[in-house]
């Protein structure tokens, strides 16, 4: 039988390689020599085993935020921990918007009752000269200078000391003494809050002047000494021209000093010591007849400030008297008596 030529492929084309085969028609045996190395991963790196942070998809344009797990919840504890926490906040921003009413908003609103009482009594002065006119509970009759707090410091007084009375400014103890008169002529005030009037008392000296106008006069008195210039005042403090008008109030004929050994220009007290306002100070109402009796005026206010747990005493006696028709104003009154 003739022997197939192999067929031979088109042009251009490569024949595929037949595979060699030993002898024996098996495929041939790779050369020997070293097995090839194999690829080993590198040890992962420090923190490799912890968790996976896991970032939340987000659109184009976004940022990727990582996805934590939710806390645990709260136990019995922690929820009443979380609730007292709550709690106490809340407090506290009651407290803070209590103090800023208290501290501003009612000075704004005391300002304006202020300004309207002032205008009114400049009114009725205008028209009315009476020395002691009638008064009216809630209603202005005279004003408060004090010539060490600046020029511009004036309040008007009103009849009364009740909270509607001190909330337009200083307010005079019914039954006390008025201007000029002896007895005490006694007033109130606010220290922190409702104008606080009486803000900066805490800061007169003895012998500093309080200047009271009506609609006829201007009182001028003067700080008494205090508890610790009483001893030795005439021939210290007391010989100061500042001073001049200006004694301890003692009877030297008295072993105890007399009626007036407990009045000093400056006394903290209790707020049920009422008998500060007393026409003798811290003495019983007939002491001294009203003929004997030095004409004093009385500043009170709550101590410290910011809080109400005692009372502020400033007590200080008359030492002039200027009718109005003798000076153009309280500005020319300051130049005459040495404050201008």
């Amino acid at each position: 039988m003739p022997r197939r030529r192999p067929a031979t492929p088109p042009r251009g084309q490569v024949p595929p390689r037949q595979p060699q085969r030993s002898p024996q028609g098996q495929p041939p045996r790779r050369p020997q020599g070293p097995p090839p190395r194999r690829y080993t991963s590198p040890p992962p790196p420090p923190g490799a085993n912890e968790e996976t942070v896991v970032f939340a998809p987000v659109g184009k344009g976004g940022t990727a935020t990582e996805e934590k797990p939710a806390p645990a919840p709260l136990g019995k504890g922690g929820v009443a921990i979380r609730t007292a926490g709550e709690v106490l906040i809340t407090l506290g921003l009651v407290v803070l918007l209590f103090m800023v009413y208290e501290l501003y908003v009612t000075d704004l609103f005391s300002a304006g009752k202020q300004s309207e009482a002032s205008d009114q009594l400049d009114g009725e002065w205008a028209h009315d000269r009476t020395l002691h006119p009638e008064l009216v509970d809630g209603k202005a009759f005279a004003r408060i200078h004090i010539p060490s707090f600046g020029v511009d410091y004036n309040f008007t007084i009103q009849e009364g000391t009740d909270d509607a009375a001190l909330e337009v400014g200083p307010g005079h103890y019914k039954g006390t003494s008025l201007p000029g008169e002896p007895g005490n002529f006694a007033v109130a005030g606010h220290r922190v809050g409702k104008g606080a009037p009486f803000n900066d008392l805490d800061n007169l000296s003895s012998c500093d002047q309080i200047v009271i106008e009506t609609s006829t006069d201007f009182y001028i008195y003067k700080v008494l000494p205090y508890d610790d210039e009483v001893k030795g005042w005439a021939g210290g403090k007391g010989a100061d021209p500042k001073c001049k008008g200006v004694s301890t109030l003692r009877d030297p004929n008295a072993e105890d000093g007399g009626a007036y050994s407990e009045t000093f220009g400056r006394k903290v007290v209790l707020p049920s010591q009422g008998t500060a306002v007393n026409p003798v100070p811290y003495k019983g109402a007939d002491v001294l007849p009203k003929a004997q009796q030095a004409a004093l005026l009385t500043l009170t206010t709550c101590h410290p400030q910011f809080s109400a747990k005692e009372r502020l005493i400033i007590t200080s006696v008359l030492t002039q008297q200027v009718p109005k028709d003798q000076v153009k104003d309280y500005g020319d009154l300051l130049s005459k008596i040495g404050e201008a």
